[in-house]
């Protein structure tokens, strides 16, 4: 089940840290970069960010999240974590539909990126209709792609 995760409560913010800090784990060792800013959030950082957060609960566990920003009709989906024991059973292209779903009117494109070598995120947004945009360097050898997908393509 998807619903939105309650960043006042302290327990599911440190459900959600907890989830943040197992699934960017496994990130970082396929981008070869342990300096992911979720692997390094707090309690206060998370509830100050800005973002607005959905999680997929399974029998109230807290198994995947999404996160994104709005601005002047583009929606920036700046995370997607799913927990490794959760890993290809859809939980993350569930959570991305949703919010193609829910935003849809009023948003002109969305935009979404990893780091290029997650291979199985890069597999998910181009399988969602997200075509790749460019690739940069955020750290010396550490490569980011990003990616965008219009607001009416049907999904």
């Amino acid at each position: 089940m998807i619903r939105a995760i309650d960043l006042t409560d302290p327990a599911e913010t440190r459900r959600l840290l907890e989830l943040q800090r197992v699934s960017y784990r496994v990130e970082a060792e396929l981008i070869g970069f342990d300096g992911i800013p979720g692997l390094h959030d707090t309690a206060a950082s998370i509830r100050n960010c800005g973002e607005t957060f959905f999680g997929w609960f399974e029998s109230e566990q807290l198994a995947g999240a999404v996160s994104y920003k709005t601005d002047s009709g583009v929606v920036d989906i700046h995370r997607l974590v799913v927990d490794p024991g959760h890993f290809r059973r859809g939980i993350g292209e569930r959570l991305i539909r949703h919010v193609l779903r829910t935003l849809a009117d009023g948003t002109d494109k969305f935009l979404v990126a990893t780091g290029t070598a997650n291979d199985p995120a890069k597999r998910l947004y181009l399988k969602l209709g997200f075509v790749r945009i460019r690739d940069f360097e955020a750290e010396p050898n550490v490569w980011i792609t990003e990616y965008e997908r219009s607001a009416n393509r049907m999904s």
